[in-house]
């Protein structure tokens, strides 16, 4: 177990894995609420702050984690707190509509491509301080499907009409 941040990152770019269970980014710090092999900080995601200073990443990922968080906006809040100005939050999670979505019992949230305009001032600001810049959003697709339609442009329009197309998404938010 890691006791000091040193112990974990050198002088270059400074990387945050937010539940990274098993399944660490190569040279980051990874975060979880269990005890794994590849965890360097044990911390319940749920109790704000999160054992670091202000500022201090550049990037954070957030991959299939956010979904099994209990508060989205204190999570993207706290995010915001931890990443320096022009930061990168890269964000990987079900599709609302989708069965893996509500086939794991874990899941505490749902996320659609509305979710993310409350956190780039799109809507309802008075809500968070968190402020970012959507630099991409992207769906992930059945992967059945993808291969029988071979076109994300029909995919994306079946998925209006139908569940279970689209499988999730990833989102890429820059600090402002």
């Amino acid at each position: 177990m890691v006791t000091k941040m040193s112990d974990v990152y050198d002088d270059g770019k400074r990387i945050l894995d937010v539940g990274c269970g098993r399944k660490k980014i190569e040279g980051s710090v990874g975060i979880d609420m269990v005890e794994l092999p590849g965890v360097d900080i044990v911390h319940d995601l749920n109790v704000f702050p999160w054992p670091f200073k202000d500022g201090i990443f550049d990037e954070i990922y957030m991959f299939d984690s956010i979904e099994h968080l209990n508060d989205t906006t204190k999570v993207m809040e706290e995010s915001h707190r931890l990443l320096k100005v022009g930061g990168k939050l890269y964000i990987r999670t079900c599709y609302w509509n989708h069965k893996h979505a509500f086939s794991d019992p874990t899941h505490v949230t749902y996320f659609t491509e509305v979710t993310w305009d409350f956190f780039t001032g799109k809507r309802n600001r008075h809500y968070t301080t968190a402020l970012f810049r959507m630099e991409k959003m992207e769906y992930t697709y059945d992967y059945g499907l993808k291969m029988v339609l071979r076109s994300d442009w029909l995919l994306n329009k079946l998925s209006k009409w139908l569940c279970n197309v689209k499988t999730g998404m990833r989102v890429t938010l820059i600090k402002r």
